[in-house]
């Protein structure tokens, strides 16, 4: 599989997709990610705490340091437009490179 595959077969996910390295530095986002952030392609290589408020950032850094030794995914906002994940990211060795948002419908409740 070549770079420009992937990039399509990410492209062509209607959810925002948005991937930061383990400094919280956005390295990638899809299509649907640059069309759904505010500040578009301009979150590329910026810090995405900076784009969270106090409280937001607090829980980043503690989901973050818990995929440091072992966590997979966690959710970390329940509402009724979405739920979002934090999900790891590893290497073939199990190495974390980062997470990823990932959203999925409501829960009925």
């Amino acid at each position: 599989m070549n770079k420009s595959f992937l990039i399509n077969l990410l492209n062509s996910i209607k959810d925002p997709i948005l991937f930061a390295d383990t400094n919280n530095i956005v390295q990638y986002m899809n299509k649907a990610g640059v069309e759904y952030y505010e500040e578009g392609e301009k979150l590329l290589q910026s810090n995405l705490l900076k784009c969270h408020n106090d409280e937001s950032q607090k829980m980043m850094i503690e989901i973050l340091a818990e995929m440091e030794t072992g966590l997979e995914e966690k959710m970390i906002t329940d509402n009724e437009k979405y739920r979002i994940f934090m999900r790891a990211v590893r290497d073939e060795k199990g190495n974390l490179l980062g997470y990823f948002e990932r959203y999925e419908p409501p829960q009925k409740k």
